[in-house]
């Protein structure tokens, strides 16, 4: 049955799908507005925050009332059996808690997220991760896990893999072949900071470091290695090629032709009308199917271009909760190890002795690479990058390796980072087919 039905049967029989959501930054609060609607046949029955202020501001702009603070999972158990929303400063209340089906995970972090993900698969829920950060990090060994516990790990339709992903399988159904997909970005500027962009975080509520890493390509970067890790498709070279574009539709013309075809790409266009959401092109070769595709106003081929205009965190992650819970089908899981990873790039001259201040920061931002080559590189992924101090000095947009740093102790990220390379070492580490192509892309 059709999932609006299977929730509408939900609501009608009182017995919804029970969320907890662990973090209560800008994008929690407002996953908590649109949940609090509420969306039929789910209700978010709790919140965990380290800060209870935001929590509580969460539920209040979300109109839900009537929340009492917990400290056990049984006090939660007992309040939502009551029909009480509840909130905590602990994740673990909701993460062992029996009455909550599934964890939305939305701190943005990696060592906290690692710990909320872990606890909940030991639990046996259900966990939607609205944290690329994380999940372009160790979300292939993530989702074994939580493959061995029965339960569903993924990504979050409404971010941009999520929005891709979701079209590029609509588009296998129809028995198309899909050979790139990415988002469609409006400027990258490798060398914003948190000074630069304190104005307009400020203004839109938000915090500088998060929007540092939209800016800088970090967040980008994530996000297409987690569309990559889900699709099998490789970076054309570090960083992507992101050719500037009018219109999304002409991504498929500026591309390189023989990497889609050979590996598959994620890249993305920049600068191009619709201006927000995310594209899939697909390759098709038969005569009389380019006629009839051309017919329908979507070009000559043989590359075809297919987008979404929008990307909505916060009201298209209810699809994601559905599907998880319902058919538990993951909207963006790996496909296996990892295929491309982040790596970290000096953003200025860094000296030896200097600490790298990690996502969003000062001292660097990170870049989409393919795995092999970031293993042969000894590259640095940018989610294990902060409070890492240099043991020498590095030049402005040089990679940084694990032996240009001295690593924190006790790292747990660091830890399911390295269980993941033994889990899926590198066969080869010579460069994929799409990097020794010319680049014909300005």
């Amino acid at each position: 049955m059709a999932l609006d039905m299977v929730l509408r049967d939900y609501e009608a029989a009182g017995r919804p799908i029970r969320v907890g959501m662990v973090g209560a930054g800008a994008t929690g609060r407002a996953i908590a507005l649109q949940l609090g609607t509420p969306v039929p046949g789910m209700r978010l029955v709790a919140i965990a925050n380290r800060t209870l202020a935001h929590a509580e501001r969460a539920f209040r702009e979300a109109n839900i009332d009537g929340w009492s603070r917990v400290t056990s999972a049984r006090d939660a158990e007992s309040e939502i059996a009551r029909g009480m929303p509840v909130l905590t400063d602990d994740p673990t209340v909701l993460t062992a808690c029996e009455a909550i089906d599934i964890i939305l995970e939305v701190t943005g972090t990696v060592e906290a997220g690692a710990a909320v993900v872990l606890d909940a698969i030991a639990h046996r829920k259900h966990v939607v991760m609205v944290n690329a950060e994380l999940d372009s990090l160790i979300g292939p060994i993530l989702n074994e896990r939580a493959r061995e516990a029965g339960v569903v790990l993924t990504n979050t339709d409404g971010d941009e893999p999520g929005v891709a992903m979701t079209l590029l399988r609509y588009l296998r159904t129809l028995g198309l072949k899909p050979v790139a997909a990415g988002n469609i970005k409006g400027m990258v500027d490798y060398y914003r900071n948190p000074d630069t962009q304190r104005a307009f975080a400020e203004k839109n509520d938000q915090d500088p470091r998060k929007v540092t890493s939209f800016a800088d390509a970090t967040k980008l970067s994530m996000e297409t290695t987690v569309l990559a890790n889900a699709t099998g498709f490789h970076a054309g070279r570090r960083g992507m090629y992101g050719p500037a574009c009018k219109d999304v539709r002409e991504i498929g013309e500026r591309l390189p032709a023989q990497a889609m075809l050979e590996t598959g790409l994620v890249d993305y266009a920049l600068g191009a009308a619709p201006h927000t959401g995310a594209f899939v092109v697909i390759h098709e070769e038969a005569p009389l199917k380019q006629a009839q595709l051309a017919y329908y106003k979507l070009g000559d081929g043989p590359f075809y271009v297919f987008y979404t205009p929008f990307h909505l965190p916060h009201l298209q992650i209810a699809s994601t909760i559905a599907r998880a819970v319902i058919q538990h089908d993951p909207t963006v899981a790996p496909l296996g190890g990892p295929v491309c990873e982040v790596v970290t790039v000096a953003k200025r001259d860094l000296k030896a002795g200097e600490r790298l201040d990690g996502i969003g920061g000062f001292c660097a931002y990170g870049l989409i690479e393919n795995a092999a080559e970031a293993r042969a590189a000894d590259a640095l992924p940018i989610g294990l990058s902060e409070n890492c101090v240099l043991r020498r000095d590095k030049k402005k947009d040089d990679v940084v390796s694990f032996a240009d740093v001295v690593l924190p102790v006790g790292s747990r990220a660091e830890a399911l980072w390295r269980e993941q390379q033994l889990r899926w070492p590198m066969r080869e580490t010579q460069a994929s087919p799409a990097r020794v192509l010319v680049d014909a892309v300005s």
